[in-house]
């Protein structure tokens, strides 16, 4: 392949998009390269604290309850609120729990401003993919979750090379920039986003037109719910990778350095990947895609079991990362798809809910299953939970059609309502914005048979 021709496909990966949507990809950016505290927090707390290994786990478990707490609240917010509020309140609450942290001396405070810096660092999430949902084109959005997805390892990639630089000289001023730096995407938010949340229709009495969605209302969708349930199973296998995977090495013999080599592979495959394979599955049938990123995943980890030397465990971390580069924009697609308009927000804070919840209960599945029964017993449970995922996605969508999507519905609503902050977006670079292609989708069409009607309704999760 040419120059020009990789400059070109390199040029269509990025153009169409509206400038709202770079903005925001900016904030996350910027987010994701201030990461320090994530990667040397077990670190701080057992050698510059000089706590034990135990308590440091447990403050991670605290941090991680804090983001499972917030994940619904926040989709609440968000919904409520607005997108724009809800991340501001996230983002400065975020910068503020991270100093509070790094001066934070006393077990119990430490452990209590944990689960603070966990609630408030997740409850950005549900409001940056609503905001992302909002603004971008039905068929360009696949494409800009795997962008944001891009970002997010990319950052991620510095941050945690920068990480351990800034500890040698001052675990403090890690906090302090850490805290900054989110200070900074605040600044951004408040600057260069307009607030995306579309207006409720209303009728000449001032009544809502459109049912209120609540948080039973995703609760009682079942489609949705078993599509979280389903991510929520992929949250635990890729959480693998982290939590199983170096214990698994270190019984065979390798050294936290083989682990480093070949987990690193795992970040360099996204962030050479994720472009040109998204520009291959984003018109591609979602369910054929998270079936095979489940069954990729699967037995990518289940692989592991028959390593036995650095360069089979790096191949069996290629395998689970191409699944892992398939599925999240997917995911992230396939949430938006099924989620009504007015309440992306809490269909986006249940989704994000799966992964956090998974993050509390890999580690503690992942360790009793290697203790009572060895490692080679959990790659193959992990395999098998794979292929009951595919099962699943299989199961739950297959009669998943493309006259299934909202796209219609919400061009109707965007017609008789507006959105707030929608007439003043700034075009894409082909001049249109994602509310002229709903508003197409809303024009008069030659009569067809309604399709059957559907329930209502992303790192690193996303």
């Amino acid at each position: 392949m040419s120059v020009t021709a990789v400059w070109r496909a390199a040029k269509e990966s990025v153009s169409g998009l509206p400038r709202s949507f770079w903005w925001l990809w900016t904030s996350t950016l910027i987010n994701r390269l201030g990461a320090f505290v994530a990667t040397f927090m077990a670190l701080y707390l057992t050698m510059e604290r000089g706590y034990s290994a135990s308590y440091a786990g447990a403050v991670a478990a605290l941090h991680g309850l804090g983001a499972a707490v917030s994940s619904v609240g926040a989709g609440v917010m968000t919904d409520r609120l607005g997108r724009r509020p809800t991340l501001l309140i996230a983002q400065l609450s975020t910068a503020a729990s991270v100093a509070l942290l790094g001066f934070m001396t006393h077990p119990v405070a430490i452990a209590a401003v944990a689960f603070l810096v966990g609630m408030a660092s997740n409850a950005s999430r549900p409001a940056v993919q609503a905001m992302m949902a909002d603004i971008v084109a039905p068929e360009d959005r696949v494409r800009a979750f795997a962008l944001n997805y891009w970002a997010i390892n990319l950052g991620f990639a510095f941050s945690s090379a920068g990480a351990g630089f800034v500890a040698e000289h001052s675990y403090l001023l890690g906090f302090l920039l850490e805290a900054g730096m989110t200070l900074v995407c605040a600044v951004v938010v408040f600057v260069k986003l307009p607030e995306s949340r579309p207006e409720v229709a209303r009728d000449a009495d001032g009544a809502e037109q459109e049912p209120r969605i609540s948080l039973g209302t995703v609760l009682r969708d079942r489609r949705y719910m078993s599509v979280v349930a389903l991510s929520f199973f992929m949250a635990l296998i890729f959480m693998q990778g982290y939590v199983a995977l170096p214990v698994a090495m270190g019984e065979s013999g390798f050294s936290s350095s083989d682990f480093g080599a070949a987990i690193a592979v795992n970040g360099v495959l996204i962030v050479a990947l994720q472009i040109p394979v998204t520009r291959f599955i984003e018109h591609r049938d979602p369910t054929r895609l998270l079936i095979v990123a489940a069954l990729l995943a699967g037995y990518g980890f289940g692989l592991t079991a028959f390593a036995g030397s650095l360069a089979a465990y790096v191949l069996t971390v290629c395998v689970w990362t191409l699944g892992e580069v398939i599925g999240s924009p997917t995911q992230m697609g396939l949430v938006v798809r099924l989620s009504p308009t007015h309440g992306r927000g809490r269909y986006q804070g249940m989704f994000t809910l799966s992964w956090s919840v998974a993050a509390l209960m890999a580690p503690v599945a992942g360790g009793l299953v290697i203790d009572a029964y060895g490692a080679d017993w959990l790659w193959a449970g992990v395999a098998t939970v794979g292929t009951v995922t595919a099962l699943g996605y299989w199961l739950v969508l297959r009669n998943l059609r493309e006259g299934d999507e909202e796209t219609a519905s919400e061009g109707r609503e965007t017609a008789e309502s507006g959105t707030t902050g929608a007439k003043s977006r700034e075009t894409a670079d082909d001049g249109a914005t994602a509310d002229d292609a709903d508003r197409a989708a809303s024009r008069p069409c030659p009569p067809s048979p309604p399709p059957p009607p559907s329930p209502p309704g992303p790192v690193r999760a996303p």
